[in-house]
């Protein structure tokens, strides 16, 4: 059902709501009055279906669609994408129920969606998760939350004025071994721990993915759509679809990529939010492709009263204990590994007696769970286990790993006001120049 409110009065609309929340978006500035309150966020009954709506139909998209599809009260009734093939295949998934959509505004102009995933590459993230929040819906976003921590910031911002859910997703918060992993570690029966160590690698040496010479994009991808607010750029087919992950302009490389994820194990477990420092050291070292983020990284963490350490390399794939990725808790008394497959503590000699050394194998990944957590948060007017407040914080720290690997200098970091302290020039890297007539 198309709202009676056109695209233009949308936007004006849009425009003049970011006051009210310290935003600037396209049309000017926002009034308070017009967010939505939290009485007009009313609960839905638990027997009404959830109207979703898909911005950003790739890989993850699918996966969210997926998930979301299995629950017995979502209908998903649009989806969107700027290439034509991701697109058409939402819509075949849907049954061709679902209304298509190139542009995420016009999908949110429907009075009738509840709700909308975000599941677009890292710098598209941001402003339909804003948007979606100006105009009454809530906003299951993907991690990290964004492509730089200002943009974190009022995404996290939008959702509490516009008194929204919103729901990040680092789905290993709803994976019950997870859970008791880091249940395990706050109980202290591994005891004081000292040191987090995380880590994700691979082997695509020499090559990497290639060096494809830049060329005109295909005529069903709107190429500066999909650049949005990143600066204008040739086409270049290692660019666009999943390996922009591996470019400046559009993400982080493995570091927001996959290693938030870990961090976010390691706040949960340790009770943080925020480092106090990072400093990182690696580079291009091996991979001979035209990607632009490292090939092989270790950042060192400072937190109050311990250390994190995160590694990657796509240069060996021998990880931690032959482990291609997972997460190390270092206790006095023990030391505790987690991926997704389950968890598994090895004591300290006779230090942990009373405790089994392998506890857990579920290889439960928690999608489905992540999804209806959600779900029932949209119902409920709850928070969700991955609120925005918690997946920025998590999504932050990585990103900060990345400021102290391309500016070479540690950093030290103010939580509290989220400052780089003392260093103007990597202050700069908290945010972006947004390419006109987008912008934050």
């Amino acid at each position: 059902m198309k709202s009676k409110i056109s695209r233009r009065d949308f936007l004006g609309r849009s425009g003049k709501a970011a006051a009210g929340v310290g935003l600037g978006l396209i049309g000017g500035k926002l009034l308070a009055a017009d967010a939505p309150t939290a009485q007009e966020a009313k609960p839905i009954p638990p027997s009404e279906k959830i109207i979703v709506g898909v911005i950003g139909c790739g890989g993850m998209g699918m996966n969210n669609m997926n998930s979301f599809m299995k629950q017995p009260d979502v209908e998903i009734a649009a989806v969107c994408d700027v290439y034509e093939p991701h697109l058409n295949r939402a819509l075949e998934k849907t049954g061709g129920k679902a209304t298509p959509y190139k542009d995420f505004r016009k999908l949110l102009e429907r009075k009738d969606i509840d709700a909308v995933i975000v599941a677009t590459p890292d710098h598209w993230h941001a402003i339909p998760t804003i948007y979606a929040c100006q105009a009454g819906k809530d906003v299951y976003v993907e991690k990290p939350v964004a492509h730089n921590i200002k943009e974190g910031r009022a995404m996290a911002r939008a959702a509490r004025g516009y008194k929204r859910v919103v729901q990040v997703g680092t789905q290993q918060r709803s994976a019950k071994h997870f859970e008791r992993a880091v249940n395990i570690v706050k109980s202290g029966k591994i005891g004081k721990v000292t040191l987090a160590r995380c880590w994700n690698v691979s082997n695509n040496f020499p090559k990497g993915i290639g060096n494809q010479p830049d060329c005109d994009p295909p005529a069903d991808l709107d190429w500066s759509m999909w650049l949005g607010p990143a600066p204008m750029r040739q086409y270049n087919p290692n660019r666009c679809i999943y390996d922009f992950r591996w470019f400046w302009d559009y993400a982080g490389g493995k570091v927001t990529d996959w290693g938030v994820h870990l961090i976010d194990i390691v706040h949960w477990a340790m009770a943080v939010d925020a480092p106090l420092a990072v400093a990182a050291s690696g580079g291009k070292y091996g991979i001979e492709d035209n990607t632009e983020t490292p090939d092989t990284i270790e950042a060192i963490f400072d937190y109050p009263g311990f250390t994190m350490v995160y590694f990657h390399t796509n240069c060996n794939a021998k990880g931690m204990d032959g482990k291609d990725y997972g997460i190390q808790f270092y206790g006095t008394n023990g030391t505790l590994f987690v991926d997704r497959s389950g968890f598994q503590i090895y004591p300290e000699g006779e230090r942990m007696k009373d405790v089994d050394v392998e506890l857990e194998a579920s290889r439960q990944k928690g999608s489905e769970a992540h999804a209806r957590n959600f779900l029932d948060c949209v119902k409920s007017r709850g928070i969700p286990v991955s609120d925005i407040e918690i997946g920025h914080r998590s999504s932050s720290a990585p990103m900060l790993a990345n400021i102290a690997l391309r500016t070479g200098r540690k950093i030290h970091w103010d939580g509290k006001r989220e400052r780089i302290i003392g260093d103007k020039e990597a202050g700069k890297l908290l945010t972006r120049t947004y390419r006109k007539p987008w912008s934050i």
